[in-house]
């Protein structure tokens, strides 16, 4: 798993990594190996509240059998096929589809393509536009600035 994948900053995250109060969530040593603060929904905090409740992990928030090495990269790999499975998701659904999905969401939902570009941390903002398409509807209902000139009389 190449650094910067989803899956392998998932595997490094730490319960210190969490900030809960702020809401954002620390990726250590992510894309060009730089760190980066993500926004952390409450509905995942919630999630990631009860999974500490039930684990306890103390420094790794998904550590592996060793608490000081973090999860196997195959178990991760596994939890997320079980994941795509139980959502009948198609197989060729991936960790990086989903972080595809996550940036086009956000473009849609009208993110600057900045802020994208720093919640994936990517250094370019080519790389960032390369996989955040907009859908057509969108283009459909964003208004034209021709719009906006007043009425001829």
């Amino acid at each position: 798993m190449p650094p910067g994948s989803g899956l392998s900053e998932a595997r490094r995250l730490e319960v210190a990594d969490i900030h809960s109060a702020r809401k954002t969530l620390r990726v250590r040593q992510g894309k060009g190996r730089k760190d980066r603060y993500v926004m952390l929904s409450p509905k995942l905090l919630d999630l990631l509240r009860e999974y500490w409740k039930a684990y306890r992990p103390a420094r790794l928030l998904f550590p592996g059998q060793d608490p000081e090495r973090p999860l196997a990269e195959r178990t991760l790999q596994d939890a997320l096929r079980e994941a795509r499975q139980k959502a009948d998701l198609s197989p060729q659904v991936t960790a990086h589809t989903l972080r595809h999905c996550f940036a086009s969401h956000l473009l849609e939902a009208g993110v600057n393509v900045r802020v994208i570009q720093l919640l994936l941390g990517h250094a370019s903002l080519k790389t960032t536009a390369r996989y955040t398409h907009v859908a057509d509807s969108s283009l459909a209902q964003t208004p034209s600035p021709l719009d906006l000139l007043p009425e001829r009389p």
